[in-house]
């Protein structure tokens, strides 16, 4: 019986970077959290603890250090080519690489009715995300966002389920429906205006969810992806991901008070996790960039 290494590869995770722009008064920031991986020909550091192929995860993260002060870091997917690109055009032995990165966004405090120039605030948990596969010549983008929290206090039922002897929930035609979305899509191209392209995927996500009469938070999902797809054709698939955050309505009976669909108790586990794929029926299957590791 033979054995031998596997898929596999190696990088520096979660270098965090702040980056002001300070070419006018008015500055600008980019504040990241950049995880990179490289593959390529690394069975003899496994074997032998051979390193000549193995470049140091420290360079990575100062190369992620000095590409922010070389050149503009632009939008997130622009940022995570140049660094994958760099990594197999320059790196011996390394034949594909892939960069993650999460953006959390800033706004500008107001001052005087306007925004400060290098004053800001967080004011959301919501993060822009990338992750961007080279593989030799080729790259492949795939971009979203997490923790994007979201409710609508009526338009959502669910009822017509299976029953059995456990089954204690009660059907409803009017409940909270509130969820925190984790949403990725595949581009088709890397000659794109990313950030008009996300900003305007992510209003199509939102109207969808706002406008649709749910039945069930999988009707949802479905109606989310569908729209981003018939609105985008950049866009192969989406993936999302969204976590019931149930809210139970309070029996305030001990007190001889109704409670017509009016306040809720706001759970935050056990709950459900609806996730699913939409995609195109006319495209290539996902490539290696929805992977942490390259396909078996």
């Amino acid at each position: 019986m033979g054995i031998a290494m596997g898929p596999n590869q190696y990088g520096k995770a979660e270098v965090r970077i702040v980056s002001v722009n300070k070419d006018t008064p008015r500055h600008t920031i980019k504040d990241l959290n950049v995880s990179t991986s490289l593959r390529g020909d690394l069975d003899a550091v496994h074997y032998t603890g051979d390193n000549s192929n193995c470049l140091p995860t420290d360079t990575q993260k100062n190369t992620v250090y000095a590409f922010a002060k070389e050149a503009p870091i632009g939008e997130i997917e622009e940022f995570a080519l140049r660094l994958g690109r760099h990594f197999v055009d320059t790196a011996h032995g390394i034949t594909g690489a892939r960069v993650l990165i999460d953006e959390y966004s800033w706004e500008r405090i107001p001052v005087g009715g306007a925004g400060h120039d290098h004053s800001f605030a967080r004011s959301t948990d919501e993060k822009r995300t990338t992750a961007v596969t080279v593989d030799g010549d080729r790259a492949h983008v795939v971009s979203g966002l997490k923790d994007l929290i979201v409710l609508k206090s009526t338009g959502s039922e669910f009822w017509g389920y299976p029953k059995d002897k456990y089954t204690t929930l009660a059907e409803t035609n009017d409940r909270i429906l509130a969820t925190a979305v984790t949403a990725r899509w595949r581009y088709l191209s890397t000659d794109l205006d990313f950030g008009k392209s996300f900003e305007s995927i992510r209003a199509t996500m939102l109207e969808a969810f706002a406008t649709t009469h749910s039945l069930a938070l999988q009707q949802s999902l479905y109606e989310m992806g569908k729209q981003v797809l018939e609105a985008h054709p950049e866009v192969a698939e989406v993936r999302l991901s969204l976590p019931n955050k149930h809210h139970f309505l309070v029996d305030l009976s001990y007190c001889d008070l109704e409670n017509n669909n009016e306040v809720f108790f706001a759970a935050d586990r056990p709950y459900g996790l609806i996730e699913g794929t939409v995609l195109r029926d006319d495209v290539d299957p996902a490539p290696q960039a929805w992977y942490s590791l390259p396909e078996f």
